[in-house]
């Protein structure tokens, strides 16, 4: 029987506050101060090690809809998958910033103005969470050698998660300082975002996971913790995105070969373990009764009463749902016509690549792609598999005027799940924020096959992705009309990358990875101008938004930061 970290206690976190670990909870200021000091022998035992390293994974889920680690606004928003939604531009200005492009600065301002600066908030989270995986390997590093010996396991985990935090930042800013357990703090002070070139900074995340491939075992007894097999996936990610080669100005000017290939044996290994698989029903992936199931490769671990002061629900999702239908708040993330468009089948089953966005979808009369009804609400149609629980059209939106009435589902809970918490007006769930699915690492070996040539080896791969999609009709309540087929082969490696692109925005829809990819494919100003030129007729709030190539591939570095480095850091092209 294994345990869900999610339950483990956190009761060591904050008697640690000695060695400079950030605060519990949601906040991010030290209110009370330590009421004593451990020294360093106390601190240097197994299990006080193993309390910081779970304190470091805890800082994963200490996150909030002010600077997320799900990726829905830097994500979705920008990948013309969503719209902001809420109240209008100005309900937290800052993600309305990222829908536009051009309104991106430095300060990403929003309102009230203890949530200024939601760039700085993001950077800050992440360097955060770095320190703690620094300091559990300072502290094993100055441990007695026999406590030592016994730990490699342990400066796995913090090196995965502190890989994990580094992968986050590099697809926000591309370059930034890298500071590990080695660095005194007059060197710290000394480091700039540049001293590490692109790729040197993809090799510095790639040797954290490798570090961790070699030396955790394939499964965990304490599910949320990292494994071989899950550190094996993430490596694999990095190397995909590290193989798509960028110049300074951001443009993709080689695909390295043998970084694809490594890829595909990471993930080929990852399969033959036999240890993850695809859940029978795409469904599974987004219901609190399964999470950390099969498809789960490493997940947030979500709860609401880990005995922190506001929990480790999903902060990171709680302005997302509907104004009404049993939640009240906040109608956030909502759909575009765009994104549920790209659902539409034709005869053949196959996406209407070029034809799906000339009109919106009329549930009455167009085939759509099963996944449709896992990922977008509707009106009319049941929301979160309720065929009593209707969605309510313009009634459970809060702006439908500027941003349409769509909700997206996968991060939200039905509203009478025991999974379901308060917060104020706020409804938080326990349901796990999942990082990287079983699906998702399929994809990149199918990107890479592609990529490399072997196209026909990836038919197969996005196959059983559309298989396991025809089949996930069980909990729809017939509420649209499906009709998914299957690809025979490819005749070109650009049919291929399409269907590939395709299959990778309708499986992954709004779990906040589109933005990235188009950004490593190196097409992200051709497909945001695509979708300006029909989305600003139907969402006239868009006119002004506009993709500039070279800059807006990535956020600036948070002026904040520049000035605390003595004007070290360099500022991102464009900004």
């Amino acid at each position: 029987m294994r345990t869900n970290m999610k339950h483990l206690t956190y009761t060591l976190i904050c008697s640690l506050l000695a060695l400079q670990l950030a605060a519990c909870g949601g906040s991010d200021d030290l209110d009370v101060p330590p009421k004593a000091v451990l020294t360093p022998e106390q601190v240097s035992t197994v299990s006080n090690i193993d309390a910081l390293v779970i304190a470091t994974y805890s800082y994963l889920g200490n996150d909030h809809y002010t600077a997320p680690n799900f990726l829905w606004p830097t994500g979705n928003l920008r990948a013309g998958d969503a719209h902001k939604g809420g109240n209008g531009p100005s309900d937290i200005f800052a993600y309305h910033a990222l829908s536009m492009f051009e309104p991106i600065v430095p300060e990403m301002e929003s309102f009230p103005p203890d949530l200024i600066d939601l760039n700085d908030k993001k950077w800050t989270r992440n360097y955060t969470g770095i320190s703690r995986a620094n300091e559990v390997l300072r502290v094993i590093a100055n441990a007695d050698s026999q406590v030592k010996d016994t730990l490699q396991s342990k400066v796995a985990e913090a090196r995965f998660v502190r890989a994990l935090f580094y992968f986050d930042l590099k697809i926000h800013h591309k370059w930034i300082p890298w500071i590990d357990e080695t660095l005194s703090q007059e060197q710290i002070l000394t480091t700039g975002n540049r001293d590490l070139t692109d790729q040197q900074l993809w090799d510095k995340i790639a040797e954290d996971f490798r570090f961790a491939v070699n030396n955790l075992p394939d499964v965990q007894k304490d599910v949320g913790r990292a494994s071989a097999l899950s550190a094996k996936a993430l490596l694999a990610k990095t190397l995909l995105y590290q193989a798509y080669e960028q110049d300074e100005q951001h443009n993709v000017i080689a695909i390295n070969t043998d970084k694809l290939n490594e890829v595909v044996k990471l993930v080929t290994e990852v399969e033959q373990s036999n240890v993850y698989n695809l859940h029978d029903d795409y469904a599974k992936n987004f219901l609190v009764e399964y999470e950390n199931g099969v498809e789960s490769v490493f997940a947030i671990q979500r709860s609401l009463n880990d005995g922190s002061p506001d929990g480790r629900g999903s902060w990171a999702s709680a302005l997302n749902a509907p104004q009404s239908g049993g939640f009240g708040c906040c109608g956030f993330h909502v759909p575009t016509e765009n994104f549920v468009n790209a659902f539409k089948t034709g005869a053949d089953g196959l996406p209407l690549f070029e034809t799906g966005n000339n009109a919106i979808y009329n549930k009455d009369t167009d085939a759509v792609d099963p996944r449709l009804d896992h990922t977008v609400a509707m009106e009319g149609k049941p929301f979160k598999y309720d065929a009593n629980l209707i969605h309510g059209g313009d009634s459970w939106s809060r702006a439908p005027a500027i941003y349409g009435n769509y909700t997206g589902m996968k991060d939200l809970e039905h509203p009478d799940c025991d999974c379901r918490g308060e917060n104020g007006p706020f409804p938080i769930f326990s349901l796990n924020t999942v990082l990287v699915r079983f699906s998702d690492v399929l994809l990149w070996k199918a990107e890479a096959l592609i990529e490399l040539d072997r196209m026909n080896e990836a038919v197969p791969i996005i196959n059983r992705l559309r298989q396991r999609a025809a089949a996930s009709t069980a909990r729809l309540n017939n509420a649209s009309i499906y009709r998914i087929g299957q690809y025979s082969a490819f005749n070109s490696k650009d049919e291929a990358r399409q269907a590939l692109r395709w299959e990778r925005r309708l499986e992954l829809g709004l779990e906040g990875h589109r933005f990235f990819d188009l950004v490593r494919w190196g097409i992200a100003k051709e497909s945001l101008d695509q979708y300006f030129l029909i989305e600003k007729g139907r969402k006239p709030y868009l006119q002004s938004a506009h993709f500039t190539k070279n800059k807006h591939e990535y956020l600036p570095i948070p002026n904040l930061q520049i000035n605390l480095s003595g004007g070290l850091y360099v500022q991102n092209p464009g900004y």
